[in-house]
C-alpha cells in the first residue's frame, strides 16, 4: 500500500506568509536548519495508479505538480485522483476542492454528514462546485464500520470520531458533534497491515489508544509542541486545547501516548504549526523525538504499509 505525504504543515504552511516568528523568519533568512512545508494532505493508493486524496489543501495544485502519480497520464484531461476524502471541514483541508473544479465529471467526495453540512452551508464549497464539475457525494459514518471509496475497491477503510473541534466558521464550534473530525484506519488486505491517520486530534481516549496500538503506521497531529505555544509568542490568546489540538509535550501529551504504542509501530507527526520547534532539525525538541523513535513528516515522504 502506497501512502504519499503531499503536505505536512498546519494551516498557513511553513513559512507562513505573514509570520515572523523565529521559525518562519529563520527559514526565510537561512538561519535555521529546516525545510519548507505545504499545508497537510496525504494520498493513498493500492496499485500506484488510482489514488485517494485525503484532504484538499489550498496548496493542492503545487502538491500535484510535485507528485507525478497524480498528474494526467491516460487521457487529454485526466488525473490519478480517483476520489477525495475529507477528515474535517477546516479551511486548510477543504479549500483545495475549488482548485479541482476543472475535473472531468463530478468529483467523488467522501465525508461525514457533519462535515458535509459545514461545507454545504457555512462554507458552501459543494454548492460552488455544482456550477463547475459537480460533486458526487458519498456520506461516510464515523462508527468504525468498513467502507470503500468509489474507484478504489482494494482500499478498505474505517472512520472513527475524534475529540476535536469543527472550524471557527461552523455553528457547532462551541458544541462539537461526533463526526466533525475523524481519524482514518487504512487497511492493506494483502498483508493485513494497517495505518492510522489523524491530523487533527484533541484527545486520545482509551478506545483510540487501542486502535492506534493495532496499527503498523501511525500518522498523527503534530500541530503544537506545548499547550501555550501561541500564547507564549503573543500570537494568539488561545491554547492548543482551545484550537482542538493535543500538544506533544507535557503530562498527557502526544509523546506520552506514542510511547505506549508497540515498539514495532512506526510513529510520525504531521500537521505541524509554523511555531513548533520540532521543525528545526537540530533543535533539542527534535533530538528528543529522535531518541523516542518518533519521526516528523515532510512533504514528498513516501510510506509503505
Amino acid at each position: 500500500m502506497h501512502l504519499r505525504v503531499l503536505g505536512s504543515a498546519a494551516g498557513g504552511g511553513f513559512p507562513q506568509w505573514n509570520c515572523n516568528c523565529p521559525n518562519c523568519d529563520g527559514l526565510r533568512l537561512g538561519r535555521i536548519q529546516a525545510r519548507a512545508r505545504t499545508q497537510s494532505s496525504i494520498a493513498v493508493s493500492a496499485n500506484g495508479q488510482d489514488w485517494l486524496l485525503i484532504n484538499a489543501s489550498p496548496d493542492v495544485l503545487a502538491q500535484i505538480r510535485e507528485t507525478p502519480a497524480l498528474q494526467p497520464a491516460r487521457a487529454v484531461r485526466d488525473s490519478g485522483i480517483a476520489a477525495v476524502l475529507l477528515m474535517d471541514a477546516q479551511i486548510d483541508h477543504v479549500t483545495g476542492l475549488l482548485m479541482l473544479r476543472e475535473h472531468q465529471g463530478p468529483l467523488r467526495l467522501l465525508a461525514t454528514r457533519e462535515v458535509l453540512s459545514d461545507i454545504g452551508q457555512g462554507f458552501p464549497v459543494t454548492r460552488i462546485l455544482s456550477h463547475y464539475c459537480g460533486v458526487q457525494i458519498h456520506e461516510i459514518a464515523s462508527d468504525a464500520s468498513t467502507f470503500f471509496a468509489p474507484g478504489l475497491p482494494e482500499l478498505p477503510m474505517q472512520a472513527v470520531a475524534l475529540c476535536s473541534k469543527p472550524p471557527p466558521y461552523s455553528p457547532f464550534r462551541g458544541a462539537p458533534r461526533p463526526g466533525d473530525n475523524i481519524g482514518l484506519v487504512l487497511h492493506n488486505p494483502t498483508t493485513g497491515a494497517r495505518a492510522f491517520y489523524a491530523p487533527g486530534l484533541g484527545e486520545i481516549t482509551p478506545e483510540l489508544q487501542e486502535i492506534m496500538a493495532g496499527c503498523d503506521l501511525v500518522l498523527v497531529d503534530g500541530t503544537f509542541w506545548s499547550a501555550d505555544e501561541m500564547q507564549a509568542m503573543g500570537l494568539s490568546r488561545k491554547s492548543a486545547a482551545d484550537m482542538g489540538h493535543l500538544p506533544q509535550s507535557g503530562p498527557g501529551g502526544m509523546l506520552e501516548h506514542l510511547q505506549r504504542l508497540p515498539a514495532g509501530t512506526r510513529k510520525l507527526l504531521i500537521h505541524i504549526n509554523n511555531t513548533n520547534p520540532i521543525l528545526v532539525e537540530d533543535s533539542p525538541e527534535r533530538a528528543l523525538l529522535d531518541s523516542l523513535g518518533i519521526e516528523v513528516a515532510h512533504d514528498g515522504m513516501d510510506l509503505q504499509f
